[in-house]
């Protein structure tokens, strides 16, 4: 079982995975900061302050709170600020991944092999499509 599972392990596509969730986990991480540090604030100073991270619904009548963290400790909340920011970073994430596979399409487009030529006809196509010329040549 222990060689099955080192078998397992070591292909090409197990670790092509792994590699790939701690480049995203890293990748997510700069994302968010992104969008957190850069251009939410950027966002909110174009619409005369807003600061998305603050925006929420209080879910009962005990919510006074002014800030997200506050009132989350007084009770239920509707986060809808930071949904907004999940959106957006999800957006920059899509279209970041987009521009990277049309790159990658656009340099493997010279590197694909030429299409394999067609197989030769067998011996019954080649007796249809005499069958066939020969009807045709009958018919004019």
């Amino acid at each position: 079982m222990i060689q099955e599972f080192k078998k397992f392990i070591l292909r090409g596509n197990v670790m092509d995975l792994a590699v790939g969730v701690i480049i995203g986990a890293a990748f997510g991480a700069i994302t968010s900061s992104l969008v957190d540090d850069v251009l939410m604030p950027i966002i909110g100073a174009l619409f005369g302050g807003l600061d998305f991270s603050n925006y929420f619904a209080p879910l009962g009548s005990d919510v006074t709170a002014s800030t997200l963290e506050a009132a989350k400790e007084q009770g239920a909340v509707l986060a809808y600020g930071s949904f907004i920011t999940a959106v957006i970073n999800f957006l920059i994430i899509g279209f970041i991944v987009f521009l990277m596979v049309k790159a990658v399409n656009r340099l493997t487009v010279g590197e694909e092999e030429e299409p394999a030529a067609p197989p030769a006809p067998t011996k019954d196509q080649v007796l249809l499509e005499e069958i066939r010329d020969a009807i045709r040549a009958g018919r004019k």
